[in-house]
């Protein structure tokens, strides 16, 4: 893979500033071979969430988070305003254009939704790609940001460059407060989920 993602110490200062996280990575699963370094890198946040103004809550703060780590984090919106209703090719366009080598995408899903582990899904065709893969069933099953007791979080990194999806990790949040309270959480959780599988290097 080609997305270069060095990780620093902000990762640390962040749980630090978090202190017990009530996120949990309950699933994960990573491409054979995948090695993340993102180091000067522009890699987009991504939210498919129903509200916008969620979505953009959620996307800066794992803007924050990516640029923090080394990369250049972009919010989504900032390239597309309106990418929930925008079409894969639009979308894609303008991602290009922008320059961009990789996406993190954030999809709160069902409570009730089975944990997924099995290998065989994530390379199906509804997660191999994000081009005529994800993104299309993402933002035709954008997840809710209202108030719950429990979250459930997708999270995904995707390759640009060829298409393919790096890592995909299931998380839980219990009482996760704000949506800005939810994405420093999850966006601290998942760069330790990345650390402690040596995706990282």
């Amino acid at each position: 893979m080609s997305i270069r993602w060095d990780l620093c110490g902000a990762i640390l200062t962040t749980a630090v500033l978090i202190g017990c996280s009530s996120t949990r990575f309950v699933s994960s699963w990573k491409a054979p071979g995948a090695e993340l370094r993102v180091r000067g890198s522009k890699v987009v946040a991504v939210a498919m969430i129903e509200s916008d103004t969620a979505r953009r809550v959620a996307e800066d703060k794992m803007a924050r988070e990516l640029t923090a780590r080394g990369a250049v984090g972009v919010p989504m919106y900032e390239i597309l305003p309106g990418a929930g209703g925008a079409s894969g090719e639009l979308a894609r366009f303008a991602l290009e254009d922008a320059g961009v080598d990789g996406v993190v995408v954030m999809r709160p899903v069902p409570m009730d939704r089975e944990i997924v582990t099995r290998s065989s899904v994530y390379e199906g065709p509804r997660y191999g790609g994000y081009w005529n893969g994800y993104y299309e069933f993402g933002w035709s099953h954008p997840g809710e940001a209202g108030p719950r007791n429990v979250v459930w979080v997708e999270t995904l990194v995707y390759s640009l460059e060829d298409n393919k999806l790096v890592w995909v990790g299931q998380s839980r949040t219990m009482n996760p407060g704000t949506v800005d309270q939810l994405a420093t959480e999850l966006a601290a959780a998942a760069g330790d989920q990345l650390e402690q599988l040596e995706l990282i290097q």
